[in-house]
């Protein structure tokens, strides 16, 4: 008698099967939108060098950029329920197309301005009508490998515009504006191809937050979602300064270093997706920002490339456990007529770190990188503890 010979495991199918086609498309448009994601990270050099703003100058406008974003999280939380989450997705990949080119051909710094203001409405109004399509088309169960993935598209594209863009900017700057603007265009006409119109009908979707705000549980996991934005916002603002300029690493070395963090990401995040989905979401996000904590407190003693390598390797492992997770918690929370604004609600401590996230590392930086970095992960760890202490509320839903 024959013995049974064990199927092994696919690995490619638990990572990317069982998700529907629409998912897909809007994964696909998502990757195709970050691979010309290359305006925003070269913005405060195309200010300076290309329009010749002083720093101090470009620093007031990169504020107003962030003060518009505040805006395009709840304003396109309500689009999303009222007319569409495909048709909110569309819309404002159109706007930020037509934006880009905007900003590219302005040359006053009245202009600038105020084209800064207006892509920080519209650039990331795509944000909560993503988080409620995939809501809507993703079973409970595969939200989180679901918003794992599209975290992991968000990645592989932004690894790559960040390489291409360095290189089309000794080009010439106007090739980054075109490029964005193009695959913002493909990002729109794919998703209203491709996929379908979900927002809840028969149902009330009039009015504003004050549902939401009334959500305790939302309102609290959003404070717990605050801390941990303008823990990760370091990464992007005194990160560098304190590197650079205060342990003395070469920029060059700390520019390598960080790209560690997109490929750990790239290589790790498909293959551990499904592993984290099928754990409680509250202690899975938890234990993230426990990570995230430790890496960033750890960041006090970097002396040299390799230390930094090490907490970048400790921080990136805490992100990949909780990407994906805030989402799912969000689409537990909301009622299905909601969750456009639910999801803005989520995306709006994003923005506030933003404009925060600097202002408090660069005065606690200024005290001392201890200081920065302690208080980083104190208030890491401080999100951690909120999140456990959501978790039954979370559990009940």
């Amino acid at each position: 008698m024959s013995t049974p010979v064990l199927e092994k495991p696919n690995v490619l199918r638990s990572a990317f099967g069982g998700l529907p086609r629409p998912f897909w498309a809007l994964w696909g448009g998502t990757l195709v939108n970050r691979l010309g994601t290359m305006v925003l990270p070269f913005t405060g050099v195309y200010l300076t060098q290309e329009r010749g703003l002083s720093v101090a100058a470009a620093g007031v406008v990169m504020a107003v950029f962030g003060a518009g974003s505040l805006v395009s999280q709840l304003g396109a939380g309500v689009l999303a329920d009222r007319i569409g989450r495909r048709a909110t997705l569309a819309a404002g990949m159109l706007a930020t197309s037509a934006t880009m080119l905007w900003l590219g051909a302005s040359s006053s710094l009245a202009m600038i301005t105020t084209a800064m203001f207006v892509l920080g409405v519209v650039i990331d109004a795509y944000r909560p009508a993503t988080n409620a399509l995939v809501a809507d088309l993703v079973s409970p169960t595969e939200r989180p490998r679901a918003y794992g993935l599209l975290f992991w598209a968000i990645n592989l594209g932004y690894a790559f515009g960040m390489t291409a863009g360095g290189r089309l900017a000794g080009m010439g700057f106007s090739w980054l504006f075109w490029i964005d603007a193009a695959t913002c265009v493909a990002f729109a006409v794919l998703v209203w191809r491709a996929v379908p119109e979900t927002r809840a009908s028969g149902r009330e979707t009039a009015g504003g937050f004050g549902v939401v705000l009334r959500d305790r549980v939302m309102v609290a996991f959003t404070l717990v979602m605050l801390g941990n934005a303008l823990m990760y916002s370091q990464t992007v603002t005194m990160l560098p300064v304190a590197m650079t300029r205060t342990v003395g690493i070469p920029s060059g070395d700390f520019g390598l270093a960080m790209a560690l963090n997109g490929v750990i990401i790239v290589l790790a995040q498909p293959l551990v997706s499904g592993w984290i989905g099928r754990r409680d979401p509250a202690r899975m996000l938890a234990l993230g920002l426990a990570i995230m904590a430790a890496g960033f407190g750890l960041t006090a003693f970097v002396t040299s490339v390799a230390g930094l390598v090490a907490t970048i390797v400790v921080w990136t492992c805490g992100e990949i456990v909780t990407a994906g997770i805030s989402g799912t918690v969000v689409a537990r929370l909301a009622p299905p007529h909601l969750r456009g604004r639910y999801a803005g609600l989520e995306g709006f401590p994003w923005s506030v770190s933003a404009v925060l996230g600097p202002l408090f590392g660069g005065l606690l930086l200024g005290v001392g990188p201890q200081a920065l970095w302690f208080t980083v992960g104190g208030l890491g760890l401080a999100s951690a503890a909120g999140m456990l202490a959501l978790g039954p509320a979370i559990r009940r839903r």
